[in-house]
């Protein structure tokens, strides 16, 4: 019997078949000894609740997938919605190869654990070695450890790969120590320009049957019980969202706005990827970028590829590529575009520079590691300013739980604020100005746990990127590599008088003030007259009367200290709201399925014990909401330069 010498190629955030280093070096070089590779895909228990694949009649072994802080999903609906179209895609694409995808349900270590002996118990097949990319995290960390330990004990080669996904490749870094990596962005920018210099070429689609044979199905085992692999693609997005859409995700979300269109309708996927990569091109919005990234609405003010970087369905270097084509004039695909052929422009140059802040968080995830979680951040900053409900100060815990009530609900009271709020929870997606917005508001304006922020939009977000989301919530927060720390704090009502300043955005994802023309009355809705709530229906609701915070603020008004600020009414806590803080990027093992079903969270990422504390916020509605704070705002405008530098959350977004 011919042997089958099999290779396991483990995939997790590179969901694609071209620029591929692994597909590429299957599919090229011609001395490697394997005869077969199973590319696997596992659905992670611990970073996605997987009961929805169990059986009928049977119970998950593993706990619920749920943040460690607030006890949110670790992926929503949204997010797991897009994760199916994006495995789906890799399945189709590996099969037009010639190849295929074989799909699994678990922990990493119970799947590789489990495969590796059954499938060398079939005639003639071996498991020679498990080959993966390594990925920057706490979790993905002991993932990895736990692989290469069970390759270890089943004397099967390991081999950890770089994570070629990124604008700058690993080799080509300045520096040999991540401890070298400094703490300020624009230092690190400096180091690599000119950027568009930098990018290593990408890697072609392997030719059709060119990599070593898929196993024969029948000799590829089961998925272990008690979980079930859908055979459709629409059964596989049944079994990822029927946990998720059997509770609420908030205690009572508002129905979808009529009229209001996704800026996010896109499918996942590589195929869709590039897809998107030709038209934001070819229509003209790549070289527009600069100019449109701070939009609110629509499909094209920014690229949408983020959340395809995300997952490794398209990576950094390929957008790089096809800039590059259309800056060269060498792709006459894009010769209808204006600036065909001309060089870099604004608009490419700016995508470049978010595509390398990306490069940078993800570095800086590298170098700090647990600390990514840590309260303190980066900084190991002081953790007693913040408010959570298990640390509410001068609050009651149920106050508290009222406050982040309301804002996963986006009710908050404050407009720019909700509609984002809304926004994320239908969607899953909301632009890089709302988000900075909306993390400077709970940080810097609430003093609410940062995290719980964090996990929410980890919860929520489609595009959701560990090293991003985590890093650009510090950098919000102050406890991150920000310079200006806790002083740069954003005014969201001069944010809305900027970026929508006739109130367009809110009224679309707010229509409860779709009856307003006034600005200010839609940007913070207590300012109405009596008789307009009553007219609009808004009279006595809390988001309206009791807004969790209040802002003096006047077009044209270029004082500081407008009003004084209050917690709880105590008084005491004069905080400016700061220049126009044009800053901020505001996106284990223990694996084991032993345990109880509702115990939550994995303890992998090591950043505290009081997971769950704001799970049972949505039992009760609170009364009105905590604390009502009023706070004056400076504004001050700082250079374009400076703004550009400064002023975004999470790349090419």
């Amino acid at each position: 019997m011919e042997p089958k010498d099999t290779l396991i190629y483990l995939l997790r955030r590179d969901l694609r078949t071209a620029d591929n280093p692994i597909l590429h070096s299957l599919s090229t070089q011609k001395d490697l000894s394997f005869t077969h590779v199973l590319p696997l895909y596992i659905f992670n228990a611990q970073q996605l609740e997987v009961s929805g694949f169990v059986t009928e009649g049977e119970k998950s072994p593993y706990k619920e997938a749920r943040s460690q802080v607030a006890g949110f999903w670790r992926c929503g609906p949204q997010r797991s919605k897009f994760l199916a179209e994006s495995v789906w895609d890799l399945k189709k694409g590996l099969e037009k190869l010639g190849s295929g995808l074989c799909i699994r349900v678990g922990s990493t270590s119970d799947v590789v654990r489990e495969l590796i002996p059954q499938l060398n118990g079939k005639p003639g097949l071996v498991v020679r070695a498990i080959w993966m990319v390594g990925e920057e995290g706490v979790e993905e960390n002991r993932e990895e450890r736990a692989v290469r330990d069970i390759c270890t004990e089943a004397d099967v080669d390991f081999k950890l790969w770089n994570d070629e996904k990124y604008l700058i490749d690993d080799r080509d870094l300045p520096f040999n120590n991540i401890d070298e990596l400094s703490d300020v962005f624009t230092t690190y920018r400096k180091t690599v320009e000119p950027i568009r210099e930098h990018p290593r070429p990408a890697l072609p689609v392997p030719e059709q049957d060119s990599l070593p044979g898929y196993p024969p199905l029948a000799e590829i085992t089961p998925q272990f019980k008690p979980f079930a692999i859908p055979d459709t693609f629409q059964a596989l997005i049944d079994a990822l969202v029927k946990p998720l859409n059997a509770q609420d995700l908030v205690p009572e979300q508002l129905p979808y706005p009529a009229g209001t269109k996704s800026a996010h309708p896109f499918p996942g996927g590589e195929a869709e990827a590039l897809e998107r990569l030709d038209y934001i091109i070819s229509s003209n919005a790549a070289s527009n970028y600069h100019n449109t990234r701070n939009g609110l609405l629509g499909e094209d003010f920014s690229t949408k590829l983020s959340a395809y970087l995300a997952l490794g369905s398209i990576t950094a270097r390929q957008i790089h590529a096809a800039l590059v084509s259309f800056e060269d004039g060498t792709d006459t695909k894009f010769e209808s575009a204006v600036g065909y052929g001309r060089g870099e422009n604004e608009g490419t140059k700016a995508i470049r520079f978010e595509l390398l802040w990306r490069d940078y968080m993800h570095l800086c995830n590298r170098k700090f590691g647990p600390k990514l979680f840590s309260l303190g951040g980066f900084k190991s900053d002081d953790e007693q300013r913040w408010t959570s409900p298990s640390n509410a100060g001068e609050q009651s815990p149920s106050d508290v739980r009222s406050i982040i009530e309301r804002f996963t609900n986006g009710t908050t009271g404050m407009g720019l604020i909700d509609a984002s709020l809304r926004e994320l929870i239908h969607t899953g997606y909301t632009s890089n100005r709302a988000r900075q917005n909306v993390a400077s508001f709970l940080a810097k304006h609430l003093h609410i746990d940062w995290r719980i922020g964090a996990e929410w939009y980890e919860c929520m977000l489609v595009d959701y990127d560990l090293s991003s989301n985590w890093g650009n919530w510090q950098y919000l927060a102050g406890v991150g590599n920000d310079p200006r720390g806790p002083t740069r704090i954003f005014n969201p009502v001069k944010q809305a008088f900027d970026y929508d300043p006739q109130g367009d955005y809110v009224k679309a994802w707010v229509p409860e003030l779709r009856g307003l023309t006034e600005p200010s009355e839609i940007f913070q809705a207590w300012t109405m007259s009596d008789a307009k709530k009553s007219e609009l229906g808004l009279k006595g609701k809390d988001w309206v009367e009791k807004p969790l915070l209040k802002i003096d603020f006047t077009v044209g008004r270029k004082g500081r200290n407008l009003g004084r600020g209050g917690r709880g009414g105590g008084g005491g806590d004069n905080r400016r709201g700061g220049g126009e803080s044009r800053g901020g990027r505001g996106g284990g093992d223990s694996m084991g399925r032993g345990g109880p079903p509702r115990g939550g969270g994995y303890g992998g990422r090591g950043y505290g014990n009081t997971r769950g504390h704001v799970r049972s916020y949505g039992r009760g509605r609170g009364d009105g909401g905590g604390r009502e704070l009023r706070m004056g705002m400076m504004d001050r405008e700082a250079g374009a330069y400076a703004q550009y530098v400064v002023a975004q959350w999470a790349p090419t977004n």
